[in-house]
């Protein structure tokens, strides 16, 4: 992993990856050491206080446009969809990366015993189990990750790829990044 500066990145920072690759938890903390409001998109994609229930696509996609016109930002999530306007905007990406069974593992763990509120879980925290995110995580989503990769670097931004939670946690190191 050849590490670039947090500098190099700029004030709208793009980060994304895999599910349960400890995307929000990045962005909350990069938000905190650049003094930048983090966003999560799978809270504008979704309704709090449910369990996962999805919004509009309208609603989803106009909470998504404000997020990006502020000045300084660090978003976590894909939603390809929405990433034309995201590029248009960003100054930076992040791309995480792990191994589908570490990810699973992760979701496991986070929605059966995870007690408090983490970074990026819907207001309310009711979360359960769901056979069709269990079939993405280790079925659906690994084929689609070197397109996706193929397309962020594509936008033309500068770019650090993480492909290891050891990486990530050199990155927390390097930058003086709190959890």
């Amino acid at each position: 992993m050849s590490m670039l500066p947090l500098s190099a990145l700029g004030e709208r920072i793009m980060i994304c990856g895999p599910s349960n690759a400890g995307k929000s938890t990045l962005a909350v903390a990069l938000a905190r050491k650049l003094g930048a409001e983090p966003f999560h998109i799978d809270l504008f994609r979704h309704q709090p206080g449910t369990d996962w229930v999805q919004r509009s696509d309208d609603e989803f996609a106009a909470l998504h446009d404000a997020a990006i016109q502020r000045d300084r930002w660090v978003m976590d999530g894909n939603y390809s969809s929405l990433m034309p306007q995201r590029f248009a905007r960003a100054t930076g990406i992040i791309l995480l990366g792990d191994s589908r069974w570490a990810n699973f593992r992760r979701y496991v763990w986070r929605t059966l015993f995870q007690k408090q509120s983490r970074p990026g879980s819907l207001a309310g925290d009711k979360d359960s189990i769901k056979w069709e995110m269990i079939r993405w995580i280790l079925i659906v989503q690994p084929p689609l990750r070197e397109q996706g990769r193929e397309r962020l670097r594509a936008a033309g931004l500068p770019m650090l790829e993480l492909k290891s939670m050891p990486e990530l946690q050199r990155l927390y190191d390097a930058w003086e990044l709190e959890r």
